[in-house]
């Protein structure tokens, strides 16, 4: 699983506080210490620099005021990244007055950012210990236990921090990322929403959001996201490269042409955007261009073993299966795990005839990534099924819905809609439930509501959560997932003709769409499932087997199994540094 380090710290210069620490005595240096946060406020960075050191030089300064000040200039030093000078400024800080909190979040942040997420752990609880309502602390502590992996914890720290300051964007979009680590793409949807609407040019969570709403095949969606994000922070290179990969994905390969042009005009290195636009262009059979593009990409990286997958299953669009072939065993040994490599294996496999080859190389594919775009392309274009080999969970379906479970994964399905797969967003431990299948009347009959237990999260005094999957019955697809029920605050569902607007028990409310609900007759007939071979043929019992913090804002307070791809009847042979407020 890919990890995302993209939130911001959050640092303490206690001149720069709401509530700025008082002293008994003002020395003589008060003017070069506002002198120095107004220029840090400008940015000037050498400045500020220069202003604290002199400010350190007045002798009468007491040990409290000496270690703000070294803890101001290790927030300089920081924004300067010199990491060394400012761990330096902090120790210092910690020497002279022990029991500030801000420098210990400071000096986390630095550790975080020289990839010491323990040790950076450590210095959040010093600061949580001293000051446990330092929302940001929370925030910065749930970054780096998210980079450590621990998910459970890091949105416990992050809800901690909404709860703390309810209107900070950063931490919304902090929690989001948790979710998104933790295969929850429906939830992580829902905080990145809460963090654009805090904060409308909040660039990171609208990119994040792409992220999320390709997952549960939003694409239009996404590119959406990506184009806003695009608008408040026009030089972003990621943006335009993910809102390439993105058009890439939904088929519209001339727009994503156009947006890895861009990178390359501002990077003319980036070797992901001439893999994409080479991947692009073979797409639409302009070959040459393809060739061109991925022998740049090999030029600037050799070892590149992306480069040579993609250009081989450019060679095997072009039925030069030799040269193809010679490229996959380049790929190989470059990378032995390689998903891009087991995906063009596949590819040169079925070009070969070599139908079990094939489906062994998606399956490898899909173990390695489930959500591979390419893969999961190859696979419907070549009618091959994708399954998981899963067990059905006792006791926890409804009607003709049952609940699979592969790995810790759970998964809805009712034959009625054979390609409708609802997954089941745990929120907390325990196991799903299903509570209530609600099919909606006329004329919303194309729609329905499945609600299920969602477990409780393993965060003091939590409640219970239910949460509730919005299904469009027609195009088999999941529209939303708010949550329904959380202890004993209760949704409230409000039917329009166009559209659906959920008041969730969280508080927030959503409005989903519901395309064609004007005269309705009923659910379209749903398509005939592909059929497969193995262990999961067809309807019936399954079957057992193999954060974003603004630097600079006050403190709040005072104090399962892997996937296999099954051939049906052959039918065709560092985060993000510092954002200003």
């Amino acid at each position: 699983m890919t990890r995302r380090t993209t939130s911001a710290v959050v640092l303490f210069a206690a001149t720069m506080l709401a509530a700025p620490v008082a002293f008994a005595q003002q020395s003589a240096s008060d003017t070069q210490v506002r002198e120095a946060a107004a220029a840090l406020q400008k940015n000037q960075v050498d400045q500020a620099i220069a202003l604290y050191t002199e400010a350190l030089n007045d002798r009468s300064l007491s040990n409290d005021r000496r270690g703000v000040i070294h803890n101001d200039r290790g927030v300089s030093q920081f924004r300067k990244q010199a990491y060394r000078a400012a761990v330096d400024d902090f120790n210092r800080a910690a020497q002279l007055y022990p029991e500030y909190a801000p420098l210990y979040n400071n000096r986390g942040n630095v550790l975080v950012a020289l990839g010491a997420h323990k040790e950076a752990i450590k210095d959040f609880d010093r600061a949580l210990v001293l000051s446990p309502a330092f929302a940001a602390a929370y925030a910065n502590r749930a970054s780096a236990q998210l980079s450590l992996g621990q998910v459970a914890q890091a949105v416990a720290d992050y809800t901690r921090a909404i709860e703390l300051a309810p209107q900070s964007a950063a931490a919304f979009n902090g929690r989001g990322l948790a979710h998104l680590q933790a295969e929850r793409p429906h939830a992580a949807i829902r905080d990145f929403t809460r963090a654009v609407t805090l904060d409308q040019r909040f660039s990171p969570a609208y990119r994040n959001r792409a992220e999320a709403r390709n997952q549960v095949e939003q694409f239009e969606e996404a590119t959406e996201d990506l184009s806003r994000a695009l608008a408040f922070d026009a030089g972003n290179l990621g943006s335009y490269l993910k809102r390439a990969d993105g058009y890439l994905a939904s088929g519209n390969a001339q727009n994503a042409i156009k947006d890895y042009a861009r990178v390359l005009e501002s990077d003319p290195r980036a070797v992901a955007a001439f893999i994409g636009r080479g991947r692009a262009s073979a797409t639409s059979e302009a070959f040459d261009d393809a060739l061109a593009d991925l022998g740049k990409a090999i030029e600037i990286d050799p070892k590149n073993s992306q480069a040579y997958a993609v250009r081989a299953w450019i060679y095997r669009q072009m039925k030069q299966l030799d040269l193809a072939a010679k490229d996959l065993d380049r790929a190989l040994k470059l990378e032995p795990v390689s998903v891009d490599a087991y995906w063009a294996e596949g590819e040169i496999e079925d070009a070969q005839g070599n139908g079990e080859k094939s489906v062994t190389a998606f399956t490898r594919a899909l173990s390695a990534n489930p959500r591979h775009r390419p893969t999961l392309a190859s696979l419907s274009r070549l009618n091959l099924v994708a399954t998981r080999e899963e067990v059905e969970l006792a006791g926890a379906g409804i009607d003709k819905w049952r609940v699979l479970q592969s790995g810790e994964q759970y998964t809805a399905v009712n034959e009625t809609y054979p390609n409708l797969r609802v997954p089941l967003e745990m929120m907390g431990p325990g196991q799903p439930k299903l509570l209530e299948w609600d099919r909606k009347k006329q004329p919303f009959a194309n729609f329905g509501v499945l609600r299920f237990a969602a477990g409780t999260p393993a965060i003091q005094g939590a409640e219970a959560i239910e949460s509730a999957a919005i299904l469009d019955l027609a195009g088999q697809t999941i529209l939303g997932m708010p949550i329904d029920k959380k202890g004993s605050r209760q949704a409230t569902w409000s039917w329009d003709e166009g559209k659906l607007i959920v008041n969730s028990a969280e508080g927030i409310t959503e409005e989903f769409m519901l395309k064609g609900t004007k005269g309705m007759t009923g659910v379209a007939a749903a398509p005939a499932p592909r059929r497969g071979v193995g262990p999961s043929d067809g309807p019936g019992p399954a079957k057992s087997g193999t954060p974003e913090w603004a630097p600079w804002a006050g403190q709040t307070g005072s104090g399962g199994g892997g996937r296999q791809a099954t051939r049906p009847q052959k039918q065709k042979s560092l985060f993000e540094m510092l954002f200003g407020n």
